[in-house]
């Protein structure tokens, strides 16, 4: 009996600590801070550098992951990266929590609008940086749509309209007596 009732015992103590793994060893998120980081993580990741240390830990982590492909990147690509994190560094984090729910909005969005939008985006890089240049002062005048939720709208491209059917008169009919 007391054997049972040990084993019992052991069972429930096992099933608690399975349930509840408050004592259990949970891996810290802590990421290194920038002067922790090797000198080749810090040459990639010198656009972040004034505020790396403000970062939160799984963003860190997310940059850390970008840094340890970036020497499986072609010369292109690693410039393309550069060039987008000194553009990212230069948000406000307004700017950026708004970058962020725009991209979550165009994961959501149906496979037909992501195509139409990848479309025009890749049309807007073949502009001359003029163009670009004019598109970007016209959008900043333009207040872009909001959501019931106060978020930015992504707006889908109204559909071609159809041509206008052809004018046609009528005969005139006389009127009822």
């Amino acid at each position: 009996m007391a054997r049972t009732f040990l084993a019992i015992a052991a069972a429930v103590a096992l099933l608690v600590a399975l349930i509840n793994p408050s004592g259990a060893a949970v891996p810290s998120l802590k990421q290194p801070k920038w002067g922790e980081l090797s000198p080749q993580q810090r040459e990639i990741l010198a656009p972040l550098s004034l505020e790396w240390d403000k970062l939160e830990s799984y963003r860190r982590k997310k940059w850390l992951g970008i840094a340890r492909r970036y020497a499986s990147l072609s010369p292109e690509e690693q410039q393309r990266m550069q060039r987008r994190m000194q553009a990212w560094a230069k948000l406000t984090p307004e700017e950026r929590t708004q970058a962020r729910e725009q991209f979550k909005n165009l994961k959501q969005a149906p496979p037909e609008l992501q195509q139409s939008i990848k479309q025009k985006w890749q049309e807007y890089e073949g502009l001359p940086e003029a163009e670009k240049e004019r598109l970007k002062q016209s959008a900043k005048r333009k207040p872009q749509p909001k959501t019931a939720a106060g978020k930015t709208a992504i707006k889908p491209s109204p559909p071609a309209a159809p041509p206008p059917a052809p004018i046609t008169t009528a005969p005139a009919t006389p009127a009822p007596q």
